[in-house]
């Protein structure tokens, strides 16, 4: 008889314990989320400029991004057919955050998932609906920040915990430095401590934890599951799949690239990320900074500008972004990538990409993770 793997968060249930990484921009939407979901697990949707292939997107980028936001949770519902968990990665780091949880509530989401920054006023913002909220933390220290600011102010502990480790895609909640040694992060404890604490703030409901960040095989999930772990988050895995959202050229980059090709770079929001290096990163190497290149210089094939301007087209995508100073605009940057545009964009992925080596179907995915952990 198999054991019982089922993800529980309140009254939801995933048969598979498997959350499918939200990838912004436009990689994760209703196809790949529904499809995950329908296989009986939590299919994710970005939030992230959801809405970039709208005609309407470059002249209201906010307005389309919240009905676009709204749609493509009722398709993914639509795939799904009453199956799994639809839930939404909304970045704290996103400009009009609070427009875009509302959005998500209102389309009767299943669950917000949320990180890059705190999500401390998270709660206020689902106050009085069914969707669950999940913060995205690296840290025991940012655990604390979050649980103990939701339990004072709103008498709210989280629904589930996503623990995000070193080896994840895009966005780190790391330094470059910690980074370039990982074996030095004892990753592993920091894990243990984590799941540790959350047990410990536990009431009347379990808290499912899921641990994130280099899980690209079923193998690579157990270590989680035998250090208290109730779940993985999965999301290189899913981008070279038929029902990934992204252009078929953009899943063949993580196809053909190699493991030496996978590098941290330095995104223009400050964050260290992890990207598949192309000719777009040694373009914005050879340009250098902001700082020393004043005038805006813009490549005729991509429309990326490589240094800073205020005559930019803003995307309104992050909160603290000012186009004057940062080296490249990171919307432009994805849209290309998501169009396929590889060599003139930039392609975030985890550590593991390079193990690609052909298209896959979610639903195979689903099923090598349902036989390995059962």
């Amino acid at each position: 008889m198999k054991k019982e793997i089922a993800l529980t968060i309140g009254e939801l249930t995933a048969p598979i314990p498997v959350v499918q990484g939200g990838m912004g921009v436009g990689i994760s939407l209703s196809s790949l989320a529904g499809n995950v979901a329908k296989n009986g697990g939590v299919g994710v949707i970005s939030s992230a400029q959801i809405g970039f292939r709208d005609p309407e997107w470059n002249l209201n980028p906010l307005e389309t991004n919240l009905r676009v936001l709204k749609e493509e949770i009722q398709k993914a519902r639509k795939i799904a057919s009453g199956h799994g968990i639809i839930a939404v990665n909304i970045m704290v780091a996103t400009r009009f955050y609070e427009k875009y949880v509302k959005a998500a509530v209102e389309a009767g989401v299943d669950m917000i998932i949320s990180g890059a920054g705190l999500p401390v006023d998270l709660p206020r913002f689902v106050k009085d609906s069914k969707t669950k909220i999940a913060p995205i933390v690296s840290s025991l220290k940012s655990l604390d920040v979050i649980t103990r600011y939701w339990s004072r102010k709103y008498n709210k502990t989280p629904d589930m915990v996503v623990i995000e480790g070193p080896l994840a895609g895009g966005h780190l909640g790391f330094k470059k430095e910690e980074l370039a040694d990982i074996d030095a992060l004892c990753y592993d404890e920091e894990v243990r401590r984590i799941i540790s604490r959350v047990r410990e703030n536990e009431q009347d409901n379990k808290i499912p934890v899921v641990v994130a960040g280099g899980i690209y095989e079923a193998k690579d999930a157990l270590p989680y599951f035998e250090m208290g772990a109730d779940g993985v988050q999965v999301a290189t895995r899913f981008v070279t799949t038929y029902e990934c959202d992204a252009d078929i050229r953009y899943k063949e980059a993580y196809i053909n690239s190699k493991k030496e090709d996978i590098e941290i770079v330095k995104s223009p929001v400050g964050m260290p990320g992890r990207a598949i290096h192309n000719a777009f990163l040694d373009k914005v190497a050879a340009k250098g900074s902001a700082a020393e290149n004043s005038a805006q210089e813009t490549d005729a094939v991509s429309n990326v500008s490589i240094s800073g301007s205020s005559a930019w087209k803003c995307h309104q995508c992050l909160a603290k972004c000012n186009p004057a100073e940062i080296p490249y605009c990171i919307t432009d940057a994805l849209v290309n990538a998501a169009k396929g545009n590889t060599q003139d964009g930039l392609l975030f992925c985890g550590a593991n990409a390079w193990k690609a080596t052909k298209l896959e179907h979610v639903s195979d995915i689903m099923k090598e993770f349902e036989e390995e952990l059962a």
